[in-house]
């Protein structure tokens, strides 16, 4: 996904709740930060997406704009309609979300994780496309191993879970 075309998404997921932002929380959340990520940042076509005024929006989204929808199969991208709770950040991470809004988000805001929060988040989900994604985040020199274990040390985990990030974490300096 573009940068484009995830404004095309949040003037759609922001037409649809009647919301005036939504969060970006997933992998493409790296386009607030920076719009021309490489190529293999962006291999994912759908935007988890949820917005703080209401829970239910999150269903509107998926029934609207949703995998298999009318918009999904005109343009090939989508949103998922997903809950905060989604992703597991560390503490402070609604004060660092970088705002897109301009003219091709018709007026409406993305609210995408600052890029170090996006990989707390996919170092503690851990699937090996998480792990890929920081790897390529570390080589295209995006983010900063540093300031990564900083706000891992920030997220609220359960012992073993924690251990096992740690690990994913400490594997990058190999």
């Amino acid at each position: 996904m573009r940068r484009s075309e995830l404004e095309h998404v949040i003037r759609a997921a922001c037409g649809v709740t009647g919301a005036t932002e939504v969060v970006i929380i997933g992998s493409q959340a790296v386009l607030g930060l920076f719009p021309c990520s490489p190529e293999s940042l962006l291999v994912s076509v759908e935007a988890d997406v949820f917005t703080f005024r209401d829970p239910k929006d999150s269903d509107l989204i998926d029934g609207s704009i949703g995998e298999r929808s009318l918009f999904h199969q005109s343009f090939g991208y989508y949103a998922h309609g997903v809950a905060e709770e989604t992703a597991t950040l560390p503490s402070g991470w609604k004060d660092r979300l970088i705002r897109i809004q301009n003219e091709n988000t018709g007026g409406a805001a993305g609210l995408c994780l600052e890029v170090h929060d996006l990989a707390v988040s996919k170092l503690v989900a851990g699937r090996e496309k998480d792990v890929t994604f920081i790897r390529e985040l570390l080589t295209n020199e995006m983010i900063e191993i540093s300031v990564l274990a900083e706000r891992l040390s920030q997220t609220e985990l359960p012992p073993e879970q924690r251990q096992l990030a740690e690990q994913r974490l400490n594997s990058f300096g190999d």
